[in-house]
């Protein structure tokens, strides 16, 4: 599922298909879209969080998960609505509660944003990013 393409890049597995390309924002630690992230900006609020003060904005986000709040759904959806969320988001661990928020996004207003399960290990922020779609429909993530 989650094999090794070259050194630069890395197959995955999609929770939600789409192609995107951004400059990569990463984490260590989860974060929830509930209280955490201002949807009418992309920018974190969650004072916890080492990422304050960062915009997810068009940026591709990479963390190990989600977390927490079944309402984060509905906040990543509007994010997604107002052009203020991440342009995609790299998961070590499926999320369900980002998938729906997604789904529901791409469903309502036609936008898509990839979320896909994959290795993060290896990623920096500020390296740009890019997610397309293998040929067997695998998401195929590459640094670019």
């Amino acid at each position: 599922m989650m094999q090794s393409v070259d050194a630069i890049g890395r197959v995955g597995t999609f929770q939600l298909a789409g192609e995107a390309e951004g400059e990569a924002l990463v984490f260590s630690q989860p974060l929830s879209f509930w209280g955490g992230i201002e949807a009418e900006t992309g920018d974190i609020t969650d004072h916890s969080h080492p990422g304050l003060g960062q915009n997810v904005s068009g940026k591709i986000l990479v963390m190990p998960s989600g977390r927490g709040s079944s309402s984060s759904s509905s906040v990543l959806a509007e994010a997604i609505r107002r052009g203020t969320a991440p342009a995609g988001i790299l998961l070590e661990r499926p999320d369900p509660i980002l998938a729906v928020g997604a789904i529901v996004a791409e469903f309502l207003y036609a936008i898509s944003m990839p979320l896909v399960v994959c290795d993060i290990g290896g990623i920096v922020s500020g390296e740009r990013i890019a997610i397309g779609i293998g040929a067997d429909g695998e998401a195929v993530v590459r640094k670019v």
